[in-house]
C-alpha cells in the first residue's frame, strides 16, 4: 500500500527545516500537498525508480511541442486564463478555442474544437481543461488518432508522453492547484515519445480504431 504524503506531512517538514521531499513509488503525494510544498520553496525529488523512468526526458530547453490549441469549460476558464500566461511566457504559442467566460457550457464543445485542431495539424498538440480532466479526456479520445490523457502529477505526464505518445493532455481545474498544472505542463510539453516497444502497444490501439 502506498504512503500517502499530505499538506499537513509538507508542513512537518518545513517545520523540521527540510529543503525538498523525496518522493518515490511506494509514495503518493496530493494536489494539495505538492501546492504546499512549492508555495514553501521545497524542491520535489524523485527517488531512484521515478529518476530511471524519466532518463529519456528532454531536458533542454527547446520543447517538444511549441504551439498548442487550449480549451476549457467554465470550471476550467479561469485556470486556462493563467495557463496560457505561464506558456507564453515560456515560449509555448497558444491558441484559444474557448470558452469565453465562467457562464456554464458544454465540455465536449471545446474538447472537439482542440481535438480537430490536433488532427488538422494546425497545432502541435493540445491541452483541455475542465473540472477533473475526465469528461474532456473521454469526449477527445473519440477522435481516431487522438491520444488524450487526464494527468495528476509530473509522473504521469511524463508517462503519458514517454510511453503512451499523447497529443491531448487533459487537467483537471477543481482537483488541481494552478502551480501544481504549471509542473505538470512543463514535464509534458519537454518529454519526448521512447518509441520501441511503446510504439508496438500503440499500434494494436490504432488498430481497433480501424
Amino acid at each position: 500500500m502506498k504512503k500517502l504524503l499530505t499538506e499537513r506531512d509538507v508542513d512537518a517538514l518545513f517545520k523540521m527545516g527540510s529543503k525538498s521531499i523525496n518522493v518515490t513509488k511506494d509514495v503518493l503525494i496530493t494536489s494539495l500537498a505538492l501546492d504546499r510544498a512549492k508555495s514553501l520553496g521545497l524542491n520535489i525529488e524523485y527517488g531512484i525508480q521515478y529518476k530511471k523512468e524519466s532518463s529519456t526526458k528532454n531536458t533542454s530547453d527547446a520543447w517538444v511541442f511549441t504551439k498548442v490549441a487550449i480549451g476549457s469549460d467554465h470550471t476550467g476558464f479561469s485556470a486556462k486564463l493563467e495557463v496560457i500566461k505561464y506558456l507564453s511566457s515560456i515560449g509555448v504559442m497558444c491558441t484559444d478555442v474557448g470558452c469565453i467566460s465562467e457562464e456554464s457550457c458544454d465540455y465536449p464543445d471545446f474538447a472537439i474544437l482542440v481535438s480537430q485542431k490536433v488532427l488538422r495539424k494546425e497545432v502541435d498538440a493540445g491541452i483541455i481543461l475542465d473540472a477533473t480532466g475526465i469528461p474532456s479526456c473521454i469526449t477527445s479520445n473519440k477522435f481516431r488518432g487522438i491520444r488524450s490523457a487526464t494527468c495528476y502529477n509530473e509522473f504521469s505526464a511524463l508517462s503519458a508522453r514517454s510511453h503512451n505518445n499523447s497529443n491531448i493532455i487533459c487537467l483537471g481545474a477543481k482537483t488541481l492547484g494552478i502551480e501544481t498544472i504549471k509542473s505538470i505542463l512543463k514535464v509534458w510539453l519537454s518529454t519526448s515519445f521512447e518509441g520501441g516497444r511503446h510504439q508496438k502497444r500503440l499500434d494494436k490501439i490504432t488498430a481497433i480504431e480501424k
